[in-house]
């Protein structure tokens, strides 16, 4: 039940609008999904909004196991499987991988939400945008395509792999904007210089860079780099969480945080992470972000926890004139790694590293078993034709101390030491206990 240009709409309007949509969908989800039939029973259902609180969270591994036991929907499937009109997988970089229904009515509310974030970036009529993810069932491959169309932008369907091939088609067709994980152009980058004699990756024009599926877009230090190099401006244009909304967050053309576009689809909360205490909505708070869904019809979720620990940067009007509140994703509660009692993101350690023009950027952080962790062992590859510094480790070790108070144990690497991937890109591994 979409509200139109919701992300300038008054706040107190889109209130009311939600708890209408509440007013509906707690008793559909009540009637029709198993799931949450189990987990609300004996307990009064809230009529008002307001008082969601009262119900208990749900997760993801609630939802793994109901796939596993009810396949291939789950048993939080409220719609008639009749009524499934497009399936996607999750890509199963956090654990098993997820089957996602969408029905006709998910589908439009999805690309309607998705080009809001994408527009609010600069995307539309008369740019060219070429679609460089994953199309086999990824949410983020056909699902933001029907996002970038939504804009009214060109769309060029290219997918993942060619990148010889897509460097010919950028040119060819005279694109002017990329849509892709933000690793993925250290990829584009390396074949250009290898197989495009005299070519620079500014030479290829393109004006817009359109990025998500992975933490570190909003680094300041990160975004300077890519846009040196590519002469494109650096938008994080597609935030999401794929059980929940492919994207329904991005970056403005003016402000660098992020503006939550959904009020008019999603109810969106703040929970301690630790404890899942309800923490109040308002600017300069922080915790994981808590999702439901006031209009879906096939997988409906209620305070779902996203993983996601997020700043709440403005709850008023933004410089762009969006009402939608302002936000930082600062870590995710599965990443985040314990050293000696500190909390640790591996966000914190990319934005450290990117600032050392002597350090390419791309890192990885293995640990051995589960924890605790006296040291943070990282990786870190040197920039592209720089040799080591003396004491370029020991610099950068003191650094991370003084910033984040851990000890860590950094290993320098060449330039090209890690595999680059045009898919999501895994930098915090975690090996079993020998």
């Amino acid at each position: 039940m979409l509200v139109e240009n919701a992300d300038f709409a008054d706040l107190a309007h889109l209130a009311a609008h939600r708890q209408a949509c509440w007013a509906r969908q707690m008793p559909y989800v009540a009637a029709r999904s198993a799931l949450y039939r189990r987990l609300w029973a004996g307990i009064a259902l809230p009529s008002r909004l307001e008082d969601i609180a009262a119900l208990p969270l749900s997760d993801k591994e609630m939802l793994r196991a109901s796939q596993r036991d009810h396949k291939p929907f789950g048993d939080y499937l409220a719609a008639d499987p009749a009524g499934v009109n497009r399936v996607h997988r999750t890509s199963g970089t956090t654990g098993t991988a997820m089957n996602i229904a969408l029905s006709t009515r998910d589908a439009h509310e999805t690309a309607v939400v998705g080009a809001r974030a994408q527009g609010a970036s600069g995307l539309g009529p008369g740019h060219r945008v070429v679609h460089c993810l994953n199309y086999r069932m990824w949410m983020g491959g056909l699902t933001d395509h029907m996002t970038l169309e939504a804009t009214g932008a060109t769309v060029i369907p290219f997918g993942v792999g060619e990148t010889r091939l897509l460097v010919r088609t950028i040119q060819d067709l005279g694109i002017t904007a990329i849509s892709c994980t933000p690793s993925y152009p250290a990829v584009l980058e390396r074949v250009i210089a290898e197989d495009f004699a005299g070519l620079k990756p500014a030479d290829l024009g393109l004006r817009l860079g359109l990025f998500g599926g992975e933490a570190g877009v909003d680094d300041p230090a990160f975004r300077h780099r890519m846009e040196s190099t590519w002469g494109f401006k650096v938008r994080n244009a597609n935030y999401g969480v794929s059980d929940v909304f492919c994207n329904f967050a991005g970056q403005s053309e003016i402000d660098n945080d992020l503006h939550f576009m959904a009020l008019d689809v999603l109810h969106p909360e703040l929970v301690a992470p630790a404890t899942g205490a309800p923490l109040p909505w308002r600017e300069g708070e922080s915790g994981e972000l808590v999702l439901t869904h006031v209009s879906r019809e096939c997988q409906p979720l209620v305070r779902f926890r996203t993983g996601d620990i997020v700043t709440l940067t403005g709850t008023g009007p933004a410089a762009c004139g969006r009402t939608a509140p302002r936000f930082r994703v600062t870590g995710r509660s599965d990443d985040m790694v314990v050293v000696r009692g500190i909390n640790a993101f591996p966000v914190q350690i990319a934005a450290i590293l990117n600032r050392n023009p002597a350090l390419g950027g791309d890192y990885r952080i293995v640990l051995d078993g589960p924890g605790p962790y006296d040291v943070l062992p990282v990786s870190a590859e040197l920039a592209e034709g720089t040799p080591a510094p003396p004491g370029l480790a020991t610099a950068v070790e003191a650094e991370i101390k003084r910033e984040l108070g851990l000890t860590a144990r950094l290993t320098l690497l060449p330039f090209g030491s890690f595999e680059r991937t045009d898919g999501k890109t895994r930098r915090v591994i975690r090996n079993p206990a020998p």
